[in-house]
């Protein structure tokens, strides 16, 4: 239908100023179905008679522009009057948004189409398009933008600018929408605030993703102006630093009357909440945080004996809220935002054991299979946005393999995995060519350990060997395809020898005597940072990937153990080896020595954070020291939700279901809890597309107690700390030992 639609903008230059597109429609009998598409180059929001059409925040969302752009579709039957207006609000949004450092505007301006097929019951039909007889209004918004917040002047005079002229531009392919990013919580103020600078500051208690709604009537012409930040300093003043250019800056200008505000066309990432212009009289029940995301099920639960687990399980789960608003970004307050591709794989597990994200990657990785390059490259980040000059990185873009692989894993769609493979394939084919060694990936510009500690303070870049990690993930990946093949029916004869090569290749260039050695011959920006060959990383990587032979072992967990000892007890791993290091030593024997290490306090830790105060997950371990003093102003976000992947850990030992090798969708599982006493107890669920699944422990003074719910269509292994095993399937089990 919207093919018969044009694309229209405004007649003229209108500066920061949201338009508004109207259209009258007149009835011509009684309606028994009307249907609304509609989309835009920006964000938008469609009403109809004053009243908005659907619950959508922030639409279409951020795609791959130069691929495509959504469209939604609406049933407005129950809307339409007589006589209707029809409008459409719109913004800037991600299609003309500056992102990071970058000057990348993918729109010129803002544009809309939309078509309406309106079905009467006397047998007719009419069509109603985007042309030049809508008319173009200004409208009460000032200015809009995802990283510097919104100015609303409800006093600001509305005008009409003449009718919508037909978009010139060029324009992406369009899409139907299959997510949608909506107000999910009302969050009321815990506490008022009042700094020793002397600031007023509403403290919502929660770091959330979402902005700030309003409800107050005031004399017409006063301001309220906000400003959003994510922490106190020490002294307990407001700190906005580590927002570095992003002004997350609200302006309101009231009308008189009774007034409701909140942005339209901008999210903000906040606990705290500056009133830097307000009101005499302004009180707590004026102000509720909104909290967004894409709507997507809750299906996962935890919770145990220890206070502290609970609250880090808490904030795993208000990282991911906040930071899958449309795309999976890397944080949701700073002037970054991004789709970063090595957060979103090592977190994608846990993900799919929080929420069902089945839809939601989905509609990413159809934007990531179309940015890949010719060659098969894919982007540290997407949608891409020009930043970085499209640089490739090892553990960032295999994401192409792992993420689907999760997904598939989690939901059990071949479907969705047939659907990736191409780019899965196409991925592993240029890490094969990449470098001057046919099996193992040297140079190129990548991530490494992304902010490990081994390297020495206030070091970006950890000490494991860039190389080193690039080449055992160019393994780990190679594996992942085998599996994909074998469950797609592909043969995958040809992907297991790869894998079989750049292991033993991987092994003679990396290994000596079954431990990490130096290899020299590249390693970027290694002049930056001390290079070591046996790191906490380094061996977590070997250990989880399977790089060791059997022989090996004991000798590489033990290394492992004695470098957490010579660290005080504490992990030393960055991005790509903190997902890791805890299944290294529990799959090894050493569960004691994992536990130690998700229950300690002391930084660097998971909980850490939660004794100071965290709401959500850190970017750095010590985003904030022990002192008080921040790590950094230029790079720390305090919703950042890459370390929460250690959930996939908790539930696969705390509850200890694992899936089995050709048991996608928990059609047949491993039950193996491994209970801790510092617990004293713990369960674990999770809603599968078979049903409720859950597994609970309580250790109580002589037994532990087990209670079991498999759903129906579930095999399970079921085994027993001491040893005893079990074939399960559907029905509710209390085993005690």
């Amino acid at each position: 239908m919207l093919e018969n639609a044009i694309w229209i903008c405004a007649p003229c230059d209108m500066g920061t100023v949201s338009p508004e597109f109207r259209k009258e429609i007149i009835l011509r009998a009684h309606v028994k179905k009307a249907s609304l598409l509609a989309s835009a180059m920006g964000a938008y929001n469609i009403y109809l008679n004053g009243k908005k059409v659907g619950n959508s925040v922030l639409a279409p969302g951020f795609t791959s522009f130069a691929n495509r752009v959504l469209y939604a579709e609406h049933d407005i039957t129950a809307l339409l009057s007589q006589n209707s207006t029809l409008s459409i609000l719109c913004g800037d949004g991600w299609a003309r948004h500056n992102f990071g450092f970058t000057k990348r505007i993918f729109a010129p301006h803002i544009s809309v189409i939309a078509a309406l097929h309106i079905e009467y019951e006397n047998g007719e039909e009419e069509y109603v398009y985007t042309d030049e007889t809508w008319k173009v209004y200004t409208s009460h918004i000032l200015f809009s933008a995802l990283y510097h917040g919104e100015t609303v002047d409800k006093t600001a005079e509305i005008k009409l600018l003449g009718n919508a002229v037909k978009d010139s531009a060029p324009h992406p392919a369009l899409h139907k929408q299959t997510t949608n990013v909506t107000e999910q919580e009302r969050i009321a103020v815990r506490e008022i605030l009042h700094t020793p600078k002397g600031e007023t500051v509403l403290d919502f208690g929660q770091n959330i993703a979402g902005y700030v709604e309003i409800n107050i009537c005031g004399k017409r012409g006063e301001r309220i102006v906000l400003s959003h930040a994510e922490v106190l300093d020490k002294d307990g003043n407001f700190y906005t630093e580590n927002m570095r250019s992003a002004r997350n800056l609200c302006t309101y200008v009231l009308s008189g009357e009774n007034d409701v505000f909140k942005p339209t066309f901008s999210f903000q990432g906040f606990r705290y909440v500056r009133l830097d212009e307000y009101p005499e009289n302004i009180a707590a029940e004026n102000f509720t945080a909104v909290v967004i995301h894409t709507d997507m099920e809750r299906i996962g639960s935890f919770t145990c004996g220890n206070a502290d687990l609970n609250k880090l399980y808490s904030n795993i789960i208000w990282g991911q809220k906040g930071n899958f608003v449309d795309i999976p970004t890397d944080c949701p307050q700073r002037d970054e935002r991004l789709g970063w591709t090595g957060d979103a794989q090592v977190f994608c597990r846990t993900a799919a054991m929080n929420f069902d994200v089945e839809a939601f990657f989905d509609k990413w990785l159809t934007d990531m299979a179309l940015e890949q390059r010719e060659d098969g490259a894919i982007y540290r980040y997407v949608p891409f946005v020009g930043w970085f000059n499209g640089k490739i990185s090892a553990g960032w873009s295999d994401a192409a393999v792992i993420c689907p692989w999760e997904v598939y894993n989690a939901y059990g769609n071949k479907e969705f995995l047939r659907k990736y493979y191409p780019m899965m394939k196409k991925w592993v084919d240029y890490v094969h060519g990449a470098g001057e060694e046919e099996f193992l990936w040297l140079g190129g510009d990548h991530y490494g350990d992304w902010l490990a500690l081994d390297a020495g303070e206030g070091k970006y870049l950890g000490a494991t060997q860039k190389d080193f990690i690039a080449s055992a993930y160019f393994y780990y990946i190679a594996s992942i395809l085998a599996k994909a093949e074998a469950e797609l029916g592909i043969d995958n004869s040809e992907t297991l020898s790869l894998a079989k090569n750049v292991k033993a290749t991987f092994r003679k260039a990396f290994m000596k005597d079954g431990m990490p050695v130096i290899y020299p011959k590249y390693d970027g920006l290694a002049e930056d940072r001390p290079i070591k060959a046996v790191t906490q990383t380094s061996l977590a990587l070997i250990l989880h990937f399977g790089l060791f032979e059997e022989c090996e072992r004991e000798a590489i967990t033990d290394a492992l153990c004695d470098l957490i000892r010579e660290s005080g007890g504490a992990m030393t791993t960055g991005f790509l080896g903190t997902p890791y290091i805890l299944h290294a030593l529990s799959d090894n024997g050493r569960v004691k020595e994992a536990y130690d290490l998700l229950l300690r306090k002391e930084a660097p830790s998971w909980l850490f954070s939660v004794t100071k105060g965290a709401t959500t997950i850190w970017e750095h371990w010590d985003g904030i020291k022990e002192d008080g003093s921040f790590w950094s102003a230029d790079m720390n976000s305090f919703n950042h939700y890459a370390y929460g992947s250690v959930f996939d850990w908790m539930f696969a030992n705390i509850g200890g279901i694992k899936m089995l090798d050709g048991g996608a969708g928990y059609e047949h599982i491993s039950i193996c809890p491994k209970p801790d006493v510092r617990l004293g107890f713990a369960k674990c669920g999770i809603k599968t597309r078979h049903g409720e699944l859950s597994v609970k422990w309580s250790i109580e003074k002589e037994y532990t107690r087990y209670e079991l719910d498999i759903p129906c269509g579930t095999q399970a292994v079921l085994t027993l700390p001491s040893g005893k095993t079990a074939e399960l399937s559907e029905g509710k089990y209390i085993l005690i030992e």
